[in-house]
């Protein structure tokens, strides 16, 4: 073997050999380092609520840092995704939300935050089936042509005969 050869090969082993040592030095912080509030913008005692303080609960034990959980309830959760979305984007305040969160951007004209925008998903915790349910003699079978009829006759269908209501209509169209 060569003697340039040789230097190469001894180079590139006592590179290997310091990169363990190297990395060592750019590892990330551990994560948490101080508690985490958990926001529900439910009030205490509900599915939200109970939900949060298990969560909690089981990933305090697992990471070794209180995750506690504050109830802001109000404006049909607006009030807790708020509190969130100003908060520090450190990680430290997560919003434990539902589907009532994503209607609300419907419901809402004026929220002072972009729900998309201004939100990210870390983890879907729990999965829950939904049952649309309406009278016998309502004409309307299916979803999609539920969804149709207020388009079609907005004047004759009341908020109690349909609680599904398309993004584009808006509530007045629904009054008699």
């Amino acid at each position: 073997m060569k003697i340039p050869h040789r230097r190469q090969f001894l180079h590139r082993a006592a590179g290997a050999a310091a990169l363990p040592a190297i990395s060592r030095i750019a590892l990330a912080q551990v994560y948490p380092t101080r508690p985490v509030r958990i926001i529900s913008g439910f009030a205490a005692g509900g599915s939200n609520d109970i939900l949060a303080r298990l969560i909690g609960q089981w990933l305090s034990e697992r990471l070794g840092q209180p995750f506690v959980v504050e109830n802001r309830p109000g404006a049909g959760g607006n009030i807790g995704t708020e509190a969130v979305v100003n908060a520090a984007p450190d990680g430290y305040t997560l919003l434990l939300l539902s589907r009532t969160n994503a209607s609300n951007v419907t419901l809402y004209e004026n929220l002072k935050f972009n729900f998309i925008r201004d939100i990210a998903p870390v983890a879907s915790l729990m999965s829950v089936p939904n049952v649309l349910d309406v009278n016998p003699l309502f004409q309307s079978r299916r979803c999609p042509s539920l969804l149709h009829m207020p388009r079609q006759i907005p004047v004759s269908l009341t908020w109690d005969q349909v609680a599904l209501v398309p993004r584009s209509t808006s509530p007045a169209n629904f009054s008699r």
